[in-house]
C-alpha cells in the first residue's frame, strides 16, 4: 500500500477570504487581550480630531498590540514592528496591517493617561470577574532594581569630575600655548587646536553640570537625613526620661556635601547606580515597585522610584494603589521598608488617629530555616507596653498566630511576581529613559501581567 501525506498546496490562491480569527486558538492570549480591550471605556487618548493627516491607527488596537507584546516579551517598537508580519497572532490582533516602529514608540511615550487609566479599569473588571474582592484588600509590596537604558560605564563620580576638570584646564592651557608658538609640532590630521580647545570647554562644562547636580541630591538627601537625625535624638531622649538605656554612643548628624563616589550618568541622568538584586555588584537601574493582592495575584499599586533601597517606599507605593482597588486593610513587607516614621505615616493619619491599615513588617532578617524549638507550639506573646517602640510592637505583631500566618502570605505573593515579568516575560531592563517615562513603562508592564494573569486564571469576559 503507497504511502499517504497530507497535501501541502502553498500556490493555489484560497478561494474564500479567511476568518483571522480562525488562525489562532480560541482560547488564545491574544483573543483574551483584544476583548478585554474592547470592552474597557477609554477616554484618555491622544488622536487626531480634526481629522487631518495620514489615517490614525484605532486606539484600541494599539493599546492591545503594546501590551500583548509586553505580555509575551517582545519590548522594542522595532521587534514589535517585525511581529505584525512574522507572528500569526499579532497579525490577527493588527487586523493583518503594519503600524511602523515611530508610531509605536509615539503611541507608547504620549499615552501616559491612557495607562493609567487602562490600569485601573483592568482592576475594575477584575472585581466585576469577582477575581478581585471589593472593599478591604490586603497587599505585599516590594521593589525590584530594574536595569536603565544606561550603561553605568557612562556615569562619573563627584570626585573623578573634579580631577578631570582640572585635567581639562590643563590640556585647554597647553594647547593654547602651543598655537602661540610658531615653530610648534603640529597636530595629527584632521586635527585643529581651536576644534581641540572647544571640544574639551564643551567637556568640561558637561562635567560641571554633573557636579552640580551631584551636589543638588546631596542636599535634597542631607535635608531628608537631618529629619530622620533628629528624630533618633528626640527617641533616646524619650528614653533617657523613661530611666530606659540610650543604646550607645548618639547618632551622628548628615552632612551636606556630597560623598565622592556619588554618581551621575549622562545617557540617563535620572537613573542611580543601585545594588544589583543577584548578586554583590551595582548596576544602573531604578527601583520598580509593586503592591499585590494576596488573593488575586493581581498587581494594584506601582510606581518607579530612584532609592536605592526601600526605606522611604512604603507610604509612596500604597498611594500610588487607586481608590477603585479598595481600602488597604493590612499590608506585608519585608524588613528593607521599616522604619518607624515610615509605619506611622501609613497607621496614622494627621490627627493621629489609626486607620484601618495595619503594617506587618519584618523588623530584622531571620533565617529561613526552623529549629525544633520554633516547630514548637508557644502562647501568644504578651502584648508591649503603652509606650513601647514602635520596633516591639511589630515584633509583637509577627509573634502573634494570626500575624505569622498572614505574613507568610508576602514571600509567597509578591516574589513570585517579579520572577514571573523577569523571567517568563522577560522584562530586566527599561527601554525609555529618564523617570517619566519609565514610570509609563512600567506600567505597561504590570498592565500586561495583570491581563496575562486574568487569561491565566481561565475567567470569561463578560459579552463574549
Amino acid at each position: 500500500m503507497a504511502t499517504r501525506f497530507v497535501l501541502i498546496d502553498r500556490d493555489t490562491p484560497l478561494l474564500l477570504p479567511p476568518n483571522l480569527r480562525d488562525w489562532v486558538a480560541a482560547d488564545h492570549l491574544v483573543h483574551f487581550i483584544v476583548d478585554a480591550i474592547e470592552a474597557i471605556d477609554l477616554r484618555q487618548v491622544r488622536v487626531n480630531t480634526r481629522g487631518t493627516g495620514s489615517e490614525q491607527y484605532p486606539p484600541q488596537m494599539m493599546l492591545s498590540l503594546l501590551i500583548y507584546s509586553y505580555a509575551t516579551g517582545t519590548f522594542s517598537s522595532r521587534s514589535i514592528e517585525k511581529s505584525t508580519y512574522d507572528s500569526v497572532p499579532v497579525r490577527v490582533l493588527t487586523a493583518d496591517t503594519h503600524p511602523d516602529h515611530d508610531t509605536l514608540c509615539n503611541f507608547r511615550r504620549e499615552n501616559k493617561a491612557l495607562l493609567a487609566e487602562s490600569f485601573v479599569k483592568v482592576l475594575q473588571l477584575a472585581q466585576e470577574l469577582k477575581v478581585l474582592k471589593f472593599g478591604q484588600i490586603t497587599v505585599a509590596a516590594d521593589g525590584t532594581k530594574v536595569l536603565a537604558n544606561a550603561s553605568k560605564h557612562s556615569a562619573v563620580s563627584y570626585q573623578r569630575a573634579g580631577e578631570l576638570m582640572e585635567r581639562l584646564d590643563k590640556e585647554v592651557q597647553q594647547l593654547m600655548a602651543k598655537a602661540e608658538e610658531a615653530d610648534s609640532t603640529p597636530l595629527q590630521d584632521g586635527l585643529s587646536i581651536p576644534q581641540e580647545i572647544t571640544r574639551r570647554q564643551e567637556r568640561k562644562a558637561a562635567l560641571a553640570h554633573a557636579r552640580a547636580e551631584i551636589e543638588a541630591r546631596a542636599h535634597a538627601r542631607y535635608t531628608t537625613q537631618l529629619v530622620e537625625h533628629e528624630q533618633k535624638l528626640a527617641e533616646r531622649a524619650a528614653k533617657k526620661e523613661r530611666g530606659e538605656k540610650g543604646g550607645g554612643k548618639p547618632p551622628e548628624g548628615p552632612t551636606p556635601d556630597p560623598q565622592p563616589k556619588d554618581q551621575y550618568n549622562f545617557t540617563d541622568p535620572e537613573s542611580r547606580i543601585m545594588k544589583a538584586s543577584d548578586g554583590p555588584h551595582f548596576e544602573q537601574s531604578y527601583n520598580a515597585q509593586a503592591a499585590v493582592e494576596v488573593n488575586s495575584r493581581l498587581i494594584v499599586g506601582q510606581r518607579v522610584s530612584q532609592s536605592s533601597n526601600d526605606k522611604q517606599e512604603l507610604a509612596p507605593t500604597l498611594a500610588a494603589i487607586p481608590m477603585e482597588a479598595g481600602t488597604i486593610n493590612a499590608v506585608l513587607v519585608d524588613s528593607g521598608f521599616f522604619s518607624e516614621k515610615a509605619v506611622q505615616q501609613v497607621e496614622k493619619n494627621e490627627a493621629g488617629e489609626h486607620p484601618r491599615t495595619t503594617v506587618y513588617a519584618a523588623v530584622e532578617k531571620t533565617s529561613h530555616h526552623r529549629s525544633v524549638a520554633d516547630l514548637e507550639a508557644k502562647p501568644e506573646p504578651v502584648p508591649p507596653p503603652a509606650h513601647a517602640s514602635m520596633k516591639e510592637v511589630m515584633q509583637h505583631r509577627l509573634k502573634t498566630a494570626a500575624g505569622k500566618a498572614l505574613y507568610k502570605l508576602r514571600q509567597q505573593t509578591v516574589e513570585p511576581v517579579f520572577g514571573i515579568i523577569k523571567e517568563a516575560l522577560g522584562f530586566r531592563h527599561f527601554r525609555l529613559r529618564g523617570q517619566k517615562k519609565v514610570s509609563l513603562e512600567w506600567t505597561l508592564v504590570c498592565l500586561a501581567y495583570n491581563l496575562k494573569r486574568l487569561h491565566r486564571l481561565g475567567v470569561q469576559l463578560p459579552n463574549t
